[in-house]
C-alpha cells in the first residue's frame, strides 16, 4: 500500500504533517527500497532535525543558561561528571561532536575551572584524560536534577507504549550506524599504515 492522497496533499501543500494529517497510516508504513512516495519533509533525517533542534532549544537551552553554559558546554561537563574520568577520544564520540569542538569547549571549561586535563604518555602514544574539578562536579550536581526532569517532562509527552517502542528504535538506528561507522573506519585503515 502507498501513501494516502491525503498524506500526499498533507506534505506538498508545503504544510509539514503532523499527528493530525493522518493518524492511520504514516508515509513510512510501506516504504519500499527505493523509497517511493517521500517527501523531504518525512525523511528520518529531517523529522530527527527538527525534533533535536526544538528538543534543544526548548529542553537543553534554558536549564544551560540558567547554570551560565552554553549546549556544548553542558553537553561534554555533564559527561565527564558522570565518567569521573574519561579519555579524550571517549568524551568525542560519546558527545557526538567533532575533535575540534570538543578541544575548544574543554580548554574554556578548564579555564573556568570546571574540568581537569591531565595528559600521560608521550608522542603518539600521548593520552588526554578529562575529569570534573570539584566546582564542575558542584555545577553539575545543582543542574542534573533540572536538566532530568526537563527531559523526562519531554520524553512524557508520549504515551508509555510508544516510549518504550520509541526508546527501541533509536537505540536500533543508533546501534546500526555506529557499527556500520566502525565498519566503513576499518575498511579505510591502508595496510601501510599499520
Amino acid at each position: 500500500m502507498r501513501q494516502t492522497s491525503s498524506t500526499v496533499a498533507a506534505t506538498r501543500d508545503n504544510r509539514p504533517m503532523t499527528m493530525e494529517s493522518n493518524q492511520a497510516k504514516t508515509p513510512w508504513a510501506d516504504l519500499d527500497p527505493q523509497g517511493t512516495g517521500l517527501t523531504v519533509d518525512v525523511f528520518i533525517t529531517t523529522l530527527m532535525s527538527q525534533v533535536g533542534n526544538a528538543l534543544r532549544r526548548t529542553v537543553t537551552v534554558p536549564y544551560a543558561e540558567a547554570f551560565g553554559l552554553t549546549v556544548s558546554e553542558w553537553r561534554l561537563l555533564s559527561l565527564v561528571a558522570h565518567a569521573r574520568r574519561i579519555a579524550f577520544n571517549d568524551l568525542v564520540e560519546q558527545s557526538t561532536s567533532d575533535k575540534a569542538l570538543v578541544s575548544r569547549t574543554l580548554k574554556l571549561l578548564e579555564t573556568r575551572g570546571l574540568v581537569v586535563l591531565d595528559t600521560e604518555g608521550a608522542g603518539p602514544r600521548k593520552k588526554t584524560w578529562c575529569s570534573a574539578s570539584t566546582q564542575g562536579e558542584e555545577l553539575h550536581r545543582q543542574a542534573f536534577p533540572i536538566a532530568r526532569s526537563r527531559q523526562a517532562a519531554a520524553i512524557r509527552l508520549l504515551p508509555p507504549a510508544e516510549r518504550e517502542a520509541f526508546f527501541h528504535a533509536l537505540l536500533r538506528l543508533r546501534d546500526h550506524f555506529h557499527a556500520d561507522n566502525v565498519k566503513r573506519q576499518a575498511d579505510d585503515v591502508n595496510p601501510l599504515d599499520i
